[in-house]
C-alpha cells in the first residue's frame, strides 16, 4: 500500500517478495523473490535500494546487523526495531523510561510464575517474547497447569530468555495511536483511535476514538511521541494501549492508559488514514524513512469508521463490488490481493463523514462499514 503514494511522489519501490504471487509483487514492478531470513537474497536485493524498510518485524537481528555492516541504510534501525521484535526488551525499556505498562515479569520456572501470580492474581497473560501477532503467541492462563506447556519450551528458540508474564488488565477499551518520525527528528501524530478486537484480531477502527477524555488524548500522544524519540524510531509506529480507569487520592476517577504493544511499521490500526486523513500512514512512512518533511496527519472529516475484511464464504471477492458500490457510493474498498482462507485479513472498508461530537452519525458510519465487511465475507447476502 506504499505503492500509490510512491507513484504520486515519483519514488521507485522495490519489494523482496515471499513469492511471485505475493500481494506486493502483483503491484510493484521490481519484486524479486526471497525470504526475509536469507542474507544472500537480502544482500542482492538491498544493493539496488537507497533505503530499506520493513512491513513486519520478523527479520532476524543477525541479518539486520550484517546488512548494516554492509552500509545498507535501514529504517527503523536494528537498535530501534528490537523493541518491536522482543516484548521483554520492550517492557524493560518502557518501564525504565517511566511509561505506564501492565505489571509484568520475566519467568523461566514454575516458582517464578507462582510468585508473580501471588502478587497480581490469576489469570495471567502469558506471551512468547518473539514472533507473536494477531493473538498468536499469547494466552490467558487461569491456573499453573495452563502455563506448564509454555515453560517446557523455555530455553529453546524464541523462549531462550524466558516468558513474558503480565497481569490481566481490567480495561475499558483498546486504543491505538500512529506516529511518524524522520531521521532528522521531525515527528507527527494522527488522532487516537479506538480498536475493536475479536479473537485477538482487530476488526474495526473508529477515528477519532469516541468519547475520549481530552487529557488522556494529550497524554497518550505525548507518550507515543516520547517513545518514538527515546527509541530512535524512524518511519511510522503504532502504539497500542489499554484505556483504564484509575482512582485518585480524593476518591475520584480518571482515564489513563497502559502500553500493550509497539509496531514499527504501517499498521492495521492506521489503515483508516488512507481515506480519512490528509496524509496516509503509507505516504508518511515513505516521507519519514527518506527524511522528507512530514505531511499533515489531520483527519479529513469528523469521523472515520473502518472495518477489516476477513476470509469467509466467498473464494472470489470481486463479484461483490457491484452490489456494494451501488448500495453505498461513499464506501472505500481496499482488498490486498491475498488468497482467501478463513480468518485471514484480506482487506478493509472505510467510510467517513458525520458531525463532530455526534455519536449517532458515527454509529451510522460504523454500520455502513460493518455491513460492507460482512457482505464481502458472506456473513450477509443483501
Amino acid at each position: 500500500m506504499c505503492q500509490p503514494p510512491a507513484v504520486a511522489l515519483s519514488l521507485t519501490v522495490s519489494v523482496l517478495a515471499e513469492s511471485e504471487s505475493a500481494s506486493a509483487a502483483l503491484v510493484v514492478p521490481h519484486s524479486p523473490v526471497g525470504h526475509h531470513t536469507d542474507l544472500d537474497a537480502l544482500r542482492a536485493w538491498a544493493q539496488h535500494c537507497d533505503v530499506v524498510t520493513f512491513d513486519h518485524e520478523h527479520v532476524p537481528q543477525e541479518v539486520l546487523a550484517a546488512l548494516a555492516a554492509d552500509g545498507v541504510e535501514l529504517h527503523p534501525s536494528p537498535d530501534a526495531l528490537v523493541y518491536a521484535q522482543d516484548k521483554l526488551a520492550m517492557r524493560e525499556r518502557l518501564t525504565a523510561l517511566g511509561l505506564p505498562c501492565p505489571r509484568w515479569t520475566r519467568a523461566r520456572t514454575a516458582e517464578e510464575v507462582e510468585a508473580f501470580a501471588a502478587e497480581v492474581g490469576w489469570p495471567l497473560v502469558v506471551k512468547a517474547p518473539r514472533g507473536g501477532y494477531d493473538g498468536k503467541g499469547v494466552q490467558v492462563c487461569r491456573e499453573p497447569a495452563e502455563v506448564e506447556p509454555w515453560l517446557s519450551g523455555v530455553g529453546e528458540g524464541g523462549l531462550a530468555d524466558g516468558l513474558l508474564l503480565e497481569e490481566a488488565v481490567d480495561f475499558t477499551r483498546e486504543l491505538s495511536i500512529m506516529v511518524g518520525r524522520s531521521p532528522s527528528g521531525q515527528a507527527a501524530a494522527w488522532p487516537v483511535v479506538e480498536t475493536v478486537q475479536e479473537g485477538g484480531i482487530n476488526t474495526e477502527v473508529l477515528a477519532p476514538a469516541p468519547g475520549l477524555d481530552p487529557d488522556l488524548a494529550t497524554s497518550l500522544t505525548e507518550g507515543a511521541l516520547r517513545i518514538a524519540g527515546e527509541l530512535g524510531v524512524t518511519g511510522v509506529m503504532a502504539v497500542e494501549v489499554f484505556e483504564v480507569t484509575r482512582v485518585g487520592p480524593d476518591g475520584g476517577t480518571r482515564a489513563a492508559y497502559l502500553v500493550n504493544e509497539l509496531a514499527m511499521r504501517p499498521h492495521n490500526s492506521g489503515h483508516w488514514t488512507i481515506d480519512g486523513s490528509v496524509t496516509s500512514q503509507f505516504e508518511q512512512h515513505l516521507r519519514a524513512v527518506l527524511d522528507l518533511p512530514l505531511g499533515d496527519p489531520s483527519a479529513r472529516d469528523a469521523w472515520t469508521a473502518s472495518a477489516n475484511v476477513l476470509g469467509g464464504d466467498y473464494a472470489e471477492l470481486y463479484g461483490t463490488y457491484k452490489h456494494l458500490m451501488a448500495r453505498d457510493p461513499g464506501l472505500k474498498i481496499h482488498l490486498y490481493g491475498k488468497g482467501v482462507r478463513p480468518g485471514r485479513k484480506l482487506g478493509h472498508v472505510t467510510v467517513y463523514g458525520g458531525r463532530s461530537g455526534d455519536l449517532h452519525s458515527l454509529e451510522a458510519l460504523r454500520e455502513r462499514a460493518r455491513h460492507a465487511a460482512d457482505y464481502l465475507q458472506g456473513v450477509v447476502t443483501e
